[in-house]
């Protein structure tokens, strides 16, 4: 069953008028008032007129400042309607490798990176290109192309000619370990770039990464395959609209064991028909390489 991400926060704020919960969210220390003004103000809530957001133990106005958010109950004020925003939020599923032009994709994110960019730990078996336990992640994931395409988001991409997509860019990627792979793709932490490319973790762990800052590898203003700051903004986006807002979205199982009904799990699950289908598109296009190959 898909699990709550509700269950671990630790920072909670409401409607002042009314007591009803707008969201929440768990503060590890590396989310900023500055920052949470900016997030509830642009994607998380619609409100109307001017308002103001005071933590209910001490009464504080909280401020556009880089003071990190303090855990606890917040309320929020304003002489009109509050309302949280309907902005569609996309499940994903890990990426898989569906076309040769993502051998292309991952070679040249390894190249580039050569480490985890989230952790910092360098791959020892990279002198022999042996990348296990290392995964060239998309930021903006395979299963949405059609959605790239729809909104042409495309123009983010710098290093390659406008006759393709470009979703499998390298500056559409990052390495990372696998874990985190996994974690990135379910929106538990996620990189502001408006924020010095600080790593925010929106789930309690144990790995020290809430807080780090990205890599500079994978961001050097002088390489041409850098990752796009825009591709990052938009998985924020997502991160955010996951974790704040509301009651958030929930995680997803993607460890199946052997003899599990996947297909039919997901088809019971929230999202389900969405990522029924992109999970049945995935291994159309799997099965049709395969054949492919075959003659």
């Amino acid at each position: 069953m898909p699990i709550n991400r509700a269950a671990w926060r630790n920072v909670h704020f409401y409607d002042a008028s009314t007591g009803g919960t707008l969201g929440g969210f768990y503060q590890k220390g590396s989310l900023t008032e500055a920052t949470l003004i900016w997030i509830l103000g642009n994607i998380v809530l619609i409100v109307e007129g001017p308002w103001t957001i005071r933590h209910r133990n001490t009464g504080r106005k909280i401020t556009p400042s880089s003071n990190p958010v303090v855990i606890g109950d917040y309320d929020i004020y304003s002489e009109g309607l509050i309302q949280i925003s309907d902005e569609a939020w996309f499940a994903r599923l890990i990426s898989h490798a569906t076309s040769g032009r993502e051998d292309t994709f991952r070679n040249g994110v390894r190249a580039r990176d050569r480490k985890c960019v989230i952790s910092g730990k360098v791959n020892d078996g990279a002198a022999w290109d042996v990348w296990a336990g290392f995964e060239a992640a998309h930021v903006f994931p395979l299963q949405y192309e059609s959605l790239w395409t729809q909104y042409d988001y495309g123009r983010w991409i710098t290093n390659m000619d406008s006759g393709s997509s470009r979703i499998n860019s390298i500056q559409n990627g990052l390495l990372m370990s696998e874990n985190f792979h996994t974690q990135f793709n379910q929106y538990l932490f996620s990189i502001n770039p408006d924020d010095g490319y600080k790593i925010i973790s929106f789930m309690p762990n144990r790995e020290g990464i809430d807080g780090r800052i990205l890599d500079p590898i994978c961001r050097d203003l002088n390489n041409h395959d850098r990752v796009s700051d825009d591709v990052l903004r938009w998985h924020f986006r997502q991160c955010v609209l996951a974790n704040i807002r509301g009651a958030g979205e929930p995680v997803f199982e993607t460890d199946f064991p052997c003899g599990t009904d996947m297909m039919a799990t997901l088809r019971t699950e929230p999202y389900g028909k969405e990522r029924f289908e992109m999970e049945l598109e995935t291994r159309l296009k799997l099965a049709g390489q395969g054949e492919g190959r075959a003659h």
